[in-house]
């Protein structure tokens, strides 16, 4: 069988949870990577990549670039064969400007980056970062559906600057970049939507809110009771391998949902306690939606967001992900399993 070919990927944002287990997966199947972060002078942002990249098959470069900075891209797209765009803000609290901190980054740094990628006549695919949420807002969203599901060809109309602001940002960001692949004819578009990322990850920072949320699953944070808000779980290990299928397969095309099941919160705190059983700080129990109403304002939760979420179960059709990108589930008790020992091992509890 002839040897796949060698390809030149930059995958922006390259520092992220999930982008880290890109720029691994395609060094280690040999491609080179060009990777941007946001201050290379920072290498400890970006140590755990070049370790990666160490007796490893591909080559790994670090470019500095900037999302708000028209132009900042040209030069790492410059002669690439494709673009894996993955920077963009997530944040869901303490939002204090959410066009400044959320929605701008998260569009005008999506069309500066397609801008580089037009003026690069090389680049022939690009593959974008999105969510679930570019697909719906609140769970109660699940309710407009035909079949009380939610697919590829729904998109969110519910959220606003106001009311779940990073979902709109992250809808606008793929509107916009749909709307800059259909000027030109030069490079095609994959779209990955993955829901809440949960699984071990490549470096010890805590700035990310999935790891966050798991830490305070297994640190007592949520030690009286969680939320009664249901979850579309999927594992850091198979959004990464979606991107890299997504750039390497020539067929590819599309919105991709990410979701390999949906947990109530408490399933994911009883799936942890089945997984380390001495740890007595895992929560046992639901808080009651009054409880809720009266505190969820002071921990971020506005009434708008508790009465149009709790208790309202999602449903996700994965079919298309599992065709068109021969993603193969890891379940979630493995997910939660290893991303605990990843914490524990790392000391970052």
């Amino acid at each position: 069988m002839a040897e796949e070919k060698k390809h030149t990927i930059v995958v922006t944002g390259a520092t992220g949870y999930v982008a880290s287990w890109v720029v691994k997966n395609l060094l280690d199947s040999g491609h080179n990577v060009r990777a941007t972060v946001r201050d290379k002078s920072n290498k400890s942002k970006y140590d755990h990549l070049t370790n990666i990249a160490e007796n490893n098959k591909g080559q790994l470069e670090i470019f500095e670039a900037d999302l708000l900075k028209p132009g900042s891209f040209d030069e790492v797209v410059h002669d690439a064969d494709m673009v894996i765009h993955m920077a963009s803000p997530f944040k869901i609290s303490g939002i204090k400007n959410a066009q400044r901190d959320l929605i701008e980054p998260a569009v005008v740094g999506t069309r500066n980056v397609l801008e580089s990628v037009n003026k690069a006549k090389s680049v022939k695919r690009v593959v974008l970062t999105s969510s679930v949420v570019a697909i719906y807002g609140d769970a109660i969203d699940i309710e407009q559906t035909p079949e009380q599901v939610f697919n590829e060809t729904i998109w969110n109309e519910t959220s606003t600057e106001n009311h779940q602001p990073y979902a709109l940002s992250k809808t606008l960001a793929e509107k916009a970049a749909w709307g800059i692949y259909d000027a030109q004819k030069n490079w095609s578009l994959v779209v990955i939507n993955p829901g809440f990322v949960l699984g071990p990850s490549l470096s010890k920072r805590k700035d990310s809110t999935s790891i966050d949320f798991m830490r305070s699953l297994l640190n007592g944070k949520y030690k009286s009771g969680v939320p009664d808000l249901y979850f579309g779980i999927v594992d850091v290990r198979n959004v990464a391998q979606a991107h890299v299928n997504g750039a390497l397969k020539s067929e590819a095309s599309g919105r991709h949902i990410l979701v390999s099941d949906t947990l109530r919160a408490l399933q994911i705190a009883k799936k942890l306690k089945q997984a380390f059983p001495d740890n007595q700080k895992i929560p046992k129990k639901v808080l009651p939606n009054f409880l809720l109403y009266l505190l969820g304002p002071l921990q971020g939760f506005t009434w708008k967001f508790l009465r149009r979420n709790l208790g309202i179960k999602l449903r996700f059709d994965n079919n298309y992900s599992i065709k068109d990108l021969d993603i193969d589930y890891i379940k979630p008790d493995d997910t939660l399993r290893e991303h605990g020992k990843q914490l524990y091992d790392d000391g970052l509890l």
